[in-house]
């Protein structure tokens, strides 16, 4: 048997792809543990998923240079209403000037077959419109978060991809990440026992008061809009249910930075249908907020950075969390094109309708600020 398996790895090194090799494994099940490093010794082969990014800020810029590390995903095209922007990625990442567009003249994009997914990264207010002209161009889209202004909107582009036929993902980064995943993990596996509690910080201080993150038209509201959504998800996959309802309290102590209808600092709390509570905070005016922390009756996990770009760092009552330290955007994107190209299934939806529950409790704190009300939550 000895024989067999050494024979089975050296047979490995003359396969030409890794298709081949796997067509071969049946052969030997005394491989198998050593698997996974093998194969990242063997060239992908297989179907590669072809990606416009539309909007090119400092993030969609994150985005592609973590692609040039993909194997499932490449960019070939990007979309712009700056002249300039199109010229300098031409020149950095290789676009071919025909894979390049306006926003005017982006709807020609369906007769270019070189293209199957537009990645959407762009102000708040224009995602709902990007993605539905993206859906009827036949392409599938991927869309940052939060996907729109609120669920409303959010739902109109899930039903724009379902009536093209063609996909819609979020980009929940975190979805993919190896720390977050082994709590998760633990999690469904009982190791915490039965889950009580969740907290979660999400905040930092906003700069420049012109950005747009600050404009109530763009963005949509502050920074619940941005930062606040990763504890509202975060809530959601450290417990493993969706929230059936909400309270909230907002504080605002600059009231000349953060204008009427943009939040400085929201506090919420979510209730659960299994008993477990969460208390959030959201804040675009404090640092050193980056920390996820869930409580059982058997155990706890603590994140801290738990949502940054890496690395997430944490432990549980079991010790030092050590999973393999990634570059989150091309984990996301590799993961995103077996989803389109292959049909896996994630171990955290990352759809347009996961996308929709987040909108439909922003909406439900900005309605508890509001009121004053604990607010019923349907997701």
């Amino acid at each position: 048997m000895v024989h067999i398996c050494f024979l089975n790895i050296s047979y490995l090194f003359v396969m030409n792809t890794r298709r081949e090799f796997l067509n071969k494994l049946g052969l030997s099940a005394m491989a198998a543990p050593m698997l996974p490093d093998l194969l990242n010794r063997i060239p992908y082969d297989g179907p590669v998923l072809r990606v416009a990014i539309l909007g090119l800020g400092g993030y969609a810029r994150r985005v592609a240079d973590a692609m040039q590390s993909c194997t499932k995903a490449k960019l070939v095209a990007a979309v712009s209403g700056t002249p300039a922007k199109l010229k300098e990625w031409q020149s950095k990442y290789g676009i071919p000037e025909k894979n390049c567009y306006n926003y005017e003249n982006f709807d020609t994009i369906r007769n270019n077959k070189d293209i199957d997914v537009v990645y959407v990264i762009t102000p708040n207010s224009t995602h709902k419109d990007f993605v539905i002209r993206t859906a009827a161009a036949g392409k599938h889209a991927i869309c940052e978060k939060p996907m729109a202004l609120n669920a409303a909107e959010g739902q109109a582009m899930v039903d724009a991809c379902k009536k093209a036929n063609v996909k819609l993902m979020i980009g929940y980064r975190l979805h993919f990440e190896p720390q977050t995943l082994e709590v998760i993990r633990m999690r469904k596996a009982g190791e915490f026992g039965k889950i009580l509690f969740f907290q979660g910080l999400s905040g930092f201080r906003a700069g420049d008061p012109n950005q747009w993150r600050l404009n109530k038209q763009l963005a949509g509201g502050g920074s619940l809009m941005d930062i606040g959504i990763y504890s509202i998800n975060g809530a959601r996959y450290m417990i493993g249910e969706d929230p059936i309802w909400v309270t909230a309290q907002e504080t605002k102590t600059n009231p000349a930075k953060f204008k009427e209808g943009v939040d400085e600092t929201i506090q919420f709390q979510l209730g659960f249908p299994g008993g477990a509570v969460a208390s959030c905070l959201s804040t675009y005016n404090m640092n050193n907020l980056d920390r996820f922390f869930l409580n059982g009756e058997n155990g706890f996990a603590e994140m801290q950075p738990s949502t940054g770009y890496g690395p997430i760092k944490g432990r549980t009552h079991k010790g030092e969390l050590n999973q393999p330290i990634v570059t989150h955007q091309t984990v996301q994107m590799d993961e995103m094109a077996a989803i389109i190209l292959e049909g896996k299934q994630p171990p955290v939806p990352v759809d347009g309708e996961e996308g929709v529950k987040d909108l439909k409790i922003i909406d439900a704190i900005y309605s508890a600020v509001s009121t004053n009300k604990k607010i019923t939550l349907t997701l």
